[in-house]
This record gives structure tokens, sequence and C-alpha cells, in this order.
């Protein structure tokens, strides 16, 4: 940041910050307003309808502003990152950056009025542009290391099995219609999935690769989201109900940056719910790459009978050297009768054994996934090896940076 700019933005970052979320939601209504067709491929409806993405990009841009203030010497680059690829995996084009700026500029004058001065105006848009040219910086990497472009991310495959996992969720296995090369997906990795709604509308939705590619094949789990047909479960509901074997379906190119790394290291994996899909992903390229890592799985859900994907984790972490699962339901068995790895009532790692020197991959609920975290770090677990995925709108990472 400039040296002109960088005394203005820290005396007016707390009123902007105060006001960030209004200005965010006034941002929206006025761009789609000026811009429906941006509902229509890119913007996830159901995310803006329960206002969860304009609280991710209030969060987004107050804390990239608090970093080149606090820490001017450098950028957040998780915060980055992880707004990158969920870009990427829509197809965001660098132009669209111009249309944003436009409306996220009107919204601060309009919801801070007189005090947006010509100072003031000059200095936060010197932040934008900051904030925008390095994520389109790292999208163009990002593009180039599959050598796509916004317009090619996304694929036509053809449905070939769909496995009910549970009462609410299914697995989709997909297999390519060309003969392009497939890019492999990395352990832990989303692709985007792209419908035409019953209204006509394109709607994208990510979800998680829950089995290793094989170079023609990818597979993906979804779980039912109750919607009544409101945009919140309207994905979900078209995928469980409309999507049938032999039908087609555009995929994005696969993303994320939560992804498991290469080392010898014991590995923990802690999820709860449809957050286990990410997780199976990962066990799933271990064994693909005969890997020798412990790996300590727990997974917390309502009850045994809504645990998805849980003989093939099973059966992964048989096939691994040193491999366990420990699973936490909410509800008994009908028996009565847990079996030795399970225990009732919610996940509690306060007093289960963790390998030393472990890595820890989170995904879950939002206060599922605090509350590990919180644990992990009370029994003196680095920070630095705690990494987690968030479904939707991630926001968390807001509140860390």
């Amino acid at each position: 940041m400039s040296d002109t700019a960088y005394p203005v933005v820290r005396a007016t970052l707390p009123v902007v910050g105060e006001n960030i979320q209004e200005i965010a939601r006034r941002f929206y209504g006025h761009m789609f307003d000026a811009h429906p067709e941006l509902l229509d491929g890119l913007f996830n409806r159901g995310n803006q309808a329960d206002g969860r993405q304009q609280q991710a990009l209030a969060g987004s841009v107050a804390a990239f502003a608090g970093a080149l203030v606090h820490r001017p010497t450098e950028l957040p680059e998780h915060l980055l990152s992880r707004i990158a690829h969920k870009h990427v995996s829509l197809g965001l084009h660098p132009d669209q950056y111009q249309i944003v700026h436009e409306h996220l500029m009107w919204a601060i004058g309009e919801v801070l009025g007189e005090a947006v001065t010509a100072e003031v105006a000059a200095a936060w848009d010197e932040v934008y542009w900051l904030m925008a040219n390095a994520l389109i910086n790292q999208e163009r990497g990002l593009y180039d290391a599959v050598r796509l472009s916004p317009e090619t991310v996304w694929r036509r495959w053809r449905v070939v099995e769909k496995i009910p996992e549970t009462d609410d969720v299914v697995s989709f296995v997909v297999e390519r219609l060309d003969e392009r090369e497939v890019k492999r997906s990395l352990p832990g990795q989303y692709v985007s999935v792209r419908m035409e709604m019953p209204d006509g509308v394109l709607q994208p939705r990510q979800y998680s690769l829950t089995r290793a590619d094989d170079g023609r094949h990818r597979r993906f789990a979804v779980k039912r989201v109750p919607g009544n047909g409101t945009p919140a479960g309207e994905m979900s509901t078209l995928l469980h109900d409309a999507v049938q074997v032999g039908e087609e379906v555009v995929l994005s190119v696969p993303s994320g940056d939560v992804v498991l790394e290469y080392t010898d290291r014991p590995l923990v994996l802690a999820s709860a719910g449809i957050g286990v899909s990410p997780m199976a992903g990962m066990l799933s390229h271990l064994v693909k790459d005969g890997s020798q890592r412990t790996v300590r799985v727990f997974h917390a859900d309502t009850s045994p009978a809504g645990f998805a994907l849980r003989a093939q984790i099973e059966d992964d972490l048989a096939a691994l050297g040193d491999g366990a699962l420990t699973a936490w339901f909410e509800q008994p068995r009908a028996d009565g009768q847990p079996a030795e790895n399970e225990h009732e009532g919610l996940m509690d790692l306060r007093a289960v054994e963790l390998p030393s020197q472990a890595q820890y991959y989170l995904c879950g609920p939002l206060p599922f996934m605090q509350a590990v975290r919180s644990t992990l770090i009370a029994r003196g677990i680095p920070p630095r090896d705690i990494q987690y995925e968030v479904f939707g709108p991630d926001l968390w990472l807001a509140d860390f940076e």
C-alpha cells in the first residue's frame, strides 16, 4: 500500500469494518440489479439467500485491509489462496473484477455517505485493486497449471453409477465423454457441478471428490439439503431426484487448497456429517499411492445409519499399514450395543490418544470444527499443523486473519 493510502486506510478501517456487512449487502443487491446474468452460472443463489456470501465477502475485505495495515510487508496468502481456488472452480474471468469494483465502491459511498471523501475513496480503491490483482495473479497461475482458461474449466461427464450411501446421501460416479486429458485431482479437492434449475437458471455447487481418479472416472457424494425448493436445497434435490444413470452433468476442474501433504508424518482426520467426504478422498489417495502413514480417523454423526461412506473408509483403513477409525454418535445403536470403536454423544478428543507429530485435517459444521480445533490447541497441537475445509463461503477464515 502506498504511503499516501496507508494512514487513510488505517484511520478509516474501524468505521469501514463496523459497516462492512451492510456495505456487502448493498453491493450484491446493486450489482445483481445491474448484472442479473451473474446469477446464471456463477453465483450460488442459495448462499445469497441466507446471507453467507455477503458475510464472507465482508469478512474477507476487512481481513485483507487489516492485514495491509497491521502487517504491511506480507499478504494474507491463506485467505487469498482459498478465494482463488473457489474462483477458478467457477471459471471466474479477470474482467469481472472491474464489475465488482464498480459496485463495491458505490456501496461504500452509499453506506458511509459524506465520510467518503475523494481521499478516502482513492485509498480504498487502492486496497481493492491490491486484493483483486493478487487474486487475478493467483488465478492465472492456477489456470495455467492445468492448461485451461475460465471458458474451458467446464466439461461434460456421464453418470455411470448412482449409489445410495444413506437415507440422505448419494454417491455419483461419472465418466468423461471425450479424450481430452483429465487433470488428476489432489487428495481433498472438490469440483463445481453446474446444472440448469427448473426455472432455467444455471447454478453451481461444490462437492468433494471421494475417490482418487483413475483417469476416466470421478466420484463425489451429495447430501440432500432440506430446502423445499428454495435455493438452499435446489441443487441437491435435483441431483437426488432427477439426475439418473446415463444422463450428463457438467463439472469443473478440481480445485481447493486444503490438500493432503505428501509426507511420512502421522495423519489425523476429524469430520462430522457429510464433512467425511474429503476425508474419504484423502484416504483413497493414500491407498492408491501405497502410503505407509499412520492414520487415525475420528468421525461424529447423528447415528450409525447416517455415517456416509463408512464401508469405503473402513476398507481403505484396513489397506493401510496402521489405520484406525473411532466414531461418536448422538443416537445409540438400536440394540444399545456400540461397537468397540464407537462412543455415544458428541466427539470428545480430550482423552483420545493422538499420534505424535501428526498433521490434522478437519471438516464439518463450523461449531464442530471450532470445538475440535480448540481441544487440539489446548492439548498442545501447533496451529500450523491443523487445516480445515469449509463447505460454502468460509466465514471462519476471516476471523483467523
